[in-house]
């Protein structure tokens, strides 16, 4: 079989989620992100996995993938969309029980005219400059949505990773002038803004990559192996060439092993002659172009020719995946392709 494996460990979803609810402080409620298509990992087996951990509120991108969260749980769970409540989603809000999370005037008039008394937050802008209401809109606004009982008030932090950035500390400042003394519950932290501290935790912290393994969260459980099938193997002499280019010349015999996988599969270009790739213990570097289906292998020093080639697993994470293409571990992620044949591992319950 030509077709690469991607293993999703689901317990180790679990694991994480339970390991930063704990970090979060005791009154703090601990909800989960899974837009995205669960950050590449499949929305309705990673769902069903994190209500099982306890988690009683989940966070979507779109009013789409709100609906397939729905659908994935049923009633009960509560559902925030954090686009807000776009035209033509009123009829999804209100019959799939969706909690926008508001982000502009233009946002809170629709949602307040079209469903009065329907569930709803409100996305505040305190640095991001990206999404939400910023603080002159809010001093216009705020008796008024205050009075109407929003859920949630909530805004994201830009610098969560870098711990030591000043826009942690001036967006923390900037959340407390807008929402103290509102009485209303808020949240400002996701993975990173968890691993801040006690300060940044508020009502509710909202953990997205730190749930499938990535960084910030250095103590996650790997989720994901990606293991790549050998299709062919081939002897090069030296100063022989391979794949596209010639980017690659052998200056010693080599054997060179042919795997299943490419930029078609999300593995970026850019791992080109740089990425390594793992026989159980043993390291095999990727020598030569990543091309479309196929990226080729150098296993001259392995004892037998491997059926496969792991390339995410216990000896490479997706954020050292990510480093070797200049990219970050939730590209790596989101970008795992359709094309895998995707395996759960989990418990029997």
């Amino acid at each position: 079989m030509a077709t690469a494996t991607l293993t999703i460990d689901l317990d180790a979803i679990a694991a994480n989620w339970r390991a930063l609810d704990r970090l979060s402080r005791a009154e703090v409620q601990t909800a989960a992100v899974v837009k995205a298509d669960a950050y590449g990992l499949g929305l309705t087996r990673v769902a069903r996995t994190l209500a099982q951990a306890g988690a009683r509120r989940f966070f979507v991108a779109f009013a789409e993938e709100g609906a397939a969260v729905r659908q994935a749980l049923g009633p009960g769970p509560q559902i925030a969309v954090l686009s807000g409540h776009m035209s033509g989603d009123t009829g999804m809000i209100q019959d799939l029980d969706l909690t926008p999370m508001l982000n502009s005037l233009e946002q809170i008039t629709r949602h307040l005219e079209a469903l009065p008394g329907h569930p709803f937050g409100v996305q505040l802008d305190t640095g991001m400059n990206r999404l939400g209401v910023d603080m002159p809109e809010w001093e216009a606004v705020a008796p008024i949505l205050i009075d109407a009982g929003p859920e949630l008030l909530m805004s994201h932090l830009a610098c969560a990773d870098d711990p030591d950035h000043p826009l942690n500390a001036a967006q923390l400042k900037a959340f407390h002038a807008m929402t103290d003394g509102s009485g209303l519950p808020r949240s400002l932290a996701a993975t990173g803004g968890i691993l801040l501290g006690p300060r940044y935790h508020f009502d509710l912290t909202r953990p997205g990559v730190g749930l499938y393994g990535g960084l910030p969260f250095e103590a996650a459980q790997p989720v994901v192996t990606l293991s790549l099938p050998v299709i062919q193997t081939r002897e090069v002499a030296p100063g022989e060439t391979v794949g596209y280019g010639c980017s690659w010349t052998a200056d010693s015999p080599a054997l060179i092993a042919t795997v299943a996988g490419g930029y078609a599969d999300g593995l970026p270009r850019t791992l080109s002659n740089l990425a390594t790739l793992w026989d159980g213990d043993t390291p095999c570097p990727l020598v030569g172009r990543v091309s479309m289906d196929l990226i080729t292998v150098d296993i001259t020093f392995l004892a037998e020719v491997p059926r496969v080639l792991d390339i995410l697993g216990p000896h490479q994470t997706i954020d050292a995946l990510a480093d070797a293409a200049g990219t970050i571990g939730y590209e790596i992620l989101t970008s795992l392709g359709p094309r895998y044949l995707r395996r759960y591992q989990e418990r029997t319950q």
